[in-house]
């Protein structure tokens, strides 16, 4: 075992940050986890606009603390499409590293990482390649026409494979994605499964309330892509409606042309009246949209990006710390969740009548939303805080990387 104090870790993501999406509330956690074991990290993230220096007519690299021990450099990242993005970034990142050298390179995707597995052995001793989605699959979704792009596809599928290859550790966060990676052919030696957390002192319990004859409140958290059944949550509205008063309240980040998807769907149902849609908010905003709602919806659906390549949804797990009853989608990534009818309703993917039917169950069968409630929160006190996985991800970098935390509490 070696140590890697007053050393440097290097976190670097293609993701904004910080952010209300669930990739930058996963990236402050793994990086205070880290910080809070090793004493040393740098995290290395885009700027999408334009930064001027006031002496230079061009983007410029900013570089922050964001506490001690803890250097967060933003690097330029632009252009009017991804892969302009993505080159820039890249470029931009070069002329960083190019006097640098870090223990431990910490990455999330090829985006930031290809570049730098290239060049491993310039550039660190270790190599951690944490891997939430593969563009390869992921970009279908975002942009419809990269299915049809075979060359683009391959470079991808290329890009991926050479940093599976190069990483001494490879993190990722369900079951199901382990086993998409191991067909690829990575060692399950080097594989570690994290799923993300909550901390259940913003997430904070509260026991349902009655729904008697009132109109009840659903709530779905996230983004409005479609892979996420935002339609679905609409439908179920529209069905459950016809026996009993309901609203739903919408929020997350969402793009112009996704509100004005989900405002058709509305008017296709006829319940555009009984749709509450609001911006992404904080972490604390969310708790208290949790509370003031009856039932969580997860309606996701059964995609290759959701069934093949896998997931770990955070709205799952904070419904089920809130202890506000949740129907999900009933896909294996949901399965490692949340164990059906004891953390919540897992309902047939894709259909609207099965949350519907799931709704009308909570309603008449008054004791069992408080039952899903209760157990919840005990599996996520048991399993799913963000403080466990930070404990499990230095426990990957001691037992796959050979490094001794700096702290006496992550050492025994």
């Amino acid at each position: 075992m070696s140590t890697i104090a007053g050393e440097n870790i290097v976190y670097t993501s293609f993701d904004r940050f910080p952010n209300q999406k669930g990739a930058a509330i996963h990236i402050n956690a793994f990086c205070r986890g880290l910080l809070s074991a090793f004493g040393n990290v740098t995290l290395i993230t885009p700027e999408t606009s334009p930064v001027m220096s006031s002496d230079q007519d061009f983007p410029r690299i900013q570089q922050t603390s964001l506490a001690p021990g803890w250097e967060h450099v933003v690097v330029p990242a632009l252009g009017d499409n991804l892969m302009e993005r993505v080159l820039s970034f890249r470029r931009h990142a070069d002329a960083w590293w190019r006097t640098r050298r870090a223990t431990i390179i910490h990455f999330r995707s090829i985006f930031e990482g290809y570049p730098l597995a290239r060049t491993r052995s310039s550039r660190c001793d270790k190599l951690v390649y944490e891997v939430n989605g593969l563009p390869s699959i992921e970009l279908k979704y975002h942009y419809p026409s990269v299915a049809d792009d075979v060359e683009l596809l391959t470079k991808l599928n290329a890009q991926e494979q050479f940093c599976l290859e190069a990483a001494d550790l490879i993190v990722t966060v369900s079951q199901t994605n382990a086993a998409l990676l191991t067909k690829r052919g990575v060692d399950p030696k080097k594989i570690r499964v994290i799923p993300n957390g909550v901390d259940p002192l913003i997430f904070t319990y509260q026991p349902p309330r009655a729904w008697n004859d009132r109109s009840i409140k659903l709530l779905y958290s996230g983004t409005f892509s479609p892979w996420q059944g935002v339609d679905l949550a609409i439908e179920a509205l529209a069905l459950l409606r016809r026996d009993h008063p309901a609203k739903l309240v919408l929020v997350g980040a969402a793009v112009s042309r996704q509100l004005k998807v989900i405002v058709k769907t509305c008017q296709r149902f006829d319940v555009t009246e009984h749709v509450e849609i609001l911006p992404a908010t904080t972490q604390v905003g969310l708790a208290t949209l949790h509370h003031e709602a009856d039932v969580i919806l997860a309606p996701l659906r059964a995609t290759e990006r959701n069934t093949s390549q896998g997931c770990c949804p955070l709205k799952v797990i904070e419904a089920m710390a809130s202890g506000t009853p949740l129907i999900a989608s009933d896909l294996p990534v949901v399965r490692e969740l949340a164990e059906p009818d004891h953390d919540a309703l897992l309902v047939r993917p894709g259909s609207a009548k099965t949350i519907k039917d799931a709704l009308l169950r909570l309603h008449e069968q008054p004791t069992l939303g408080s039952q899903l409630s209760r157990t919840a929160r005990e599996t996520v006190e048991r399993r799913f805080t963000w403080q466990r996985a930070q404990a499990e991800l230095i426990a990957a970098y001691r037992e796959v990387l050979g490094v001794e935390p700096m702290v006496a509490q992550y050492s025994n």
